[in-house]
């Protein structure tokens, strides 16, 4: 195989591979669409100019689908594959890609048959292109696109829009900057009217891109020639016009075969007294090559860009996988050992929010400086510590004997009470606590990139941290009303030897102060039951209280984060190991049941991997030869 035949077999079998994989017509956005970054030959020409024609001609077969108005609906790339000679020629479409057709008219009855299906029996066109591979030992390697026909006025079937759809579906391949065009216009009508031309011209106004054929030169008037435009005088390109001689009609319902119509075409050029000295540059033979040399050379030019599109995208590619994931082992060992790794990076990622890496473990610290302490302010000690209220226990402690000297039973009740009220904020501080870990085992969860393969044991991993927190919870909730039931149980005596005594004044005749004589015990129980010893009383048990609670607004959170926050640090999913040690292949393989979808997303991205090494190898192979 020469070289020229290496460059283009590459470039169109990455153009094949990328139509496969889906990078044309609709694919992935996410990579730079190598198929763009490659040249194709897009074939423009109005209707009955003869497009149809001069494509069998390139491919030397009779596939096209004929008929009056508009045949070509939607977009037909075709690409020609050159084979060792003797091999049988065959087509392949995309949409039936493991169906070989060695019959010709089933490759047009196909076409015609696949067009319906998304346009249906009518004259509607549609983006939607057709893809048709070729393979032969008679054809060049080649990618042609064949476009509807440009049109001037819509018929009876066909929206008013037709025109300017037919005509913007074509400009959008055309104005491509790798776009070749190829220009297909009449011989029989003025160069002046072209559909083609009149296209390539506001596409390609240099003309560096554009390629002119001149068909049906047999049927022009006697006497009349094609020579001012095909000698560029008429109008001038960068590239040569070709002429080229299709079959008639009657050779066409005659199904006389394409060889035989080559000869015919050679002949007619070589006797003619018109084109007779251009013999050698005419003809769909000499247009494929020419078309060939040119791709050649382009693609020479480009390889720089190919190869660098080529390593981006591999490189895009790569990270993709990374993030994806490999594919998992199937040995029970590797799988138990794939599912502790995705674990610890859970754990990792759940350590990083505890301890400040990340947002979130700070919510913890708020519940203590805030919450806790807030509880602790709106607890109703004032309506319990009334002075309605003092009384009314002070003197159902006493009984039926009122107390003597101080009423401890009264203190004891008052106090019991009180301490009551803490067990609120200290359960209050715990779930708050409790709903922080398991919002940071949620984000932790969405944040481990590798688990989102997983569904299965993303969803086995948050139930086992949850059920783990629910136990911690617990015990934390024991921890702190222990520590509020052990201030209950045993009181500061210390604090109360503190306080100063109350001291009985003498009293005099008639109770007055300071004056002996009168009756000590009733003027003891008068003074002991005053407004102002329920109000020392109500006082002296407020500051007992105050004290709790500055030790309890220290101790609570030493419990909670003893029994949760530590907790959850060193062995949040230590159960889990437990019973995943236990599990048999077959159940880790279920934890290891990947999302669909993710799966089939890597699998496209690796057939893309092998695609573009593929392409790069190939590319570096030709590259270096001139």
């Amino acid at each position: 195989m020469t070289t020229m035949e290496s460059l283009i077999g590459l470039v169109n079998r990455i153009q094949r591979a990328c139509t496969v994989l889906g990078d044309y017509g609709g694919g992935d956005n996410t990579f730079s669409s190598l198929w763009e970054a490659l040249p194709s030959v897009a074939v423009v020409g109005g209707q009955s100019s003869g497009k149809s024609s001069v494509l069998e001609s390139i491919v030397g077969r009779d596939f096209l689908p004929r008929g009056s108005g508009i045949v070509t609906r939607r977009p037909l790339v075709l690409q020609l594959h050159k084979t060792d000679e003797g091999t049988q020629e065959y087509a392949e479409f995309l949409h039936l890609s493991k169906r070989r057709f060695t019959d010709f008219s089933a490759v047009r009855k196909e076409i015609q048959d696949e067009t319906d299906r998304v346009t249906g029996r009518s004259k509607m066109i549609s983006p939607v292109p057709i893809h048709l591979s070729i393979y032969s030992p008679n054809v060049v390697n080649l990618t042609l696109i064949d476009l509807p026909g440009l049109t001037k006025v819509a018929v009876e079937g066909q929206p008013e829009s037709i025109v300017e759809d037919i005509e913007n579906m074509v400009r959008s391949y055309v104005e491509k900057p790798n776009s070749i065009i190829l220009a297909i216009s009449p011989a029989n009508q003025d160069i002046a009217t072209s559909d083609a031309i009149k296209l390539a011209r506001e596409v390609d106004p240099a003309g560096e891109r554009t390629f002119g054929v001149m068909t049906k030169l047999d049927l022009m008037d006697k006497g009349t020639n094609a020579l001012d435009v095909i000698e560029g005088r008429s109008y001038r390109l960068q590239h040569p016009w070709v002429g080229v001689v299709n079959r008639s009609q009657a050779d066409i319902n005659k199904n006389t075969d394409m060889i035989v119509a080559r000869r015919k075409e050679r002949e007619y050029f070589a006797t003619s007294p018109d084109y007779g000295h251009l013999a050698n540059r005419m003809g769909s033979e000499y247009l494929a090559k020419l078309l060939s040399q040119h791709l050649e050379s382009v693609i020479r030019a480009r390889i720089p860009s190919i190869t660098s599109l080529i390593n981006k995208s591999i490189d895009e590619l790569e990270s993709e996988m990374d993030h994806l994931g490999r594919p998992i082992a199937v040995d029970a060992g590797a799988q138990l050992y794939t599912i502790l790794e995705l674990c610890r990076a859970f754990d990792r990622i759940f350590k990083e929010h505890l301890d400040g890496g990340r947002p979130g473990g700070d919510r913890i610290y708020g519940v203590f400086d805030n919450q806790l302490p807030a509880a602790l302010r709106k607890l109703p000690f004032d309506r319990h510590l009334s002075m309605q209220n003092v009384r009314k226990v002070v003197s159902e402690a006493d009984g039926y004997q009122p107390h003597l000297i101080a009423p401890e039973q009264g203190y004891r009740r008052l106090i019991e009470g009180s301490l009551n009220y803490f067990r609120g904020p200290a359960e209050a501080s715990v779930d708050a606590v409790h709903f922080v870990l398991k919002e940071l085992v949620r984000k932790s969860l969405a944040e481990t990139q590798e688990l989102r393969r997983f569904p299965t044991l993303q969803a086995e991993i948050a139930g086992a941290a949850n059920e783990a927190l629910e136990r911690f919870r617990d015990e934390s909730k024991k921890s702190t009303l222990r520590l509020v039931d052990m201030e209950s149980s045993y009181l500061t005596v210390e604090f109360f030897r503190r306080l100063p005594q109350e001291v009985e004044k003498p009293v005099g005749p008639g109770g007055k102060p300071g004056q002996p004589g009168g009756n000590p015990a009733a003027n003891a129980a008068v003074d002991r039951y005053s407004e102002g010893h329920f109000r020392r009383i109500g006082s002296n048990v407020s500051s007992y209280v105050g004290m709790v609670s500055e030790t309890l607004r220290n101790t609570i959170p030493k419990a909670v984060v003893h029994c949760q926050v530590r907790e959850a640090k060193t062995s949040l999913l230590n159960h889990f190991y437990i019973q995943i040690g236990k599990r048999e292949g077959k159940q880790l393989g279920q934890l290891l049941d990947e999302d669909p979808a993710l799966m089939e997303r890597r699998l496209q991205c690796a057939k893309r991997l092998e695609l573009y090494k593929s392409a790069r190898d190939e590319v570096d192979s030709v590259s270096w030869v001139r």
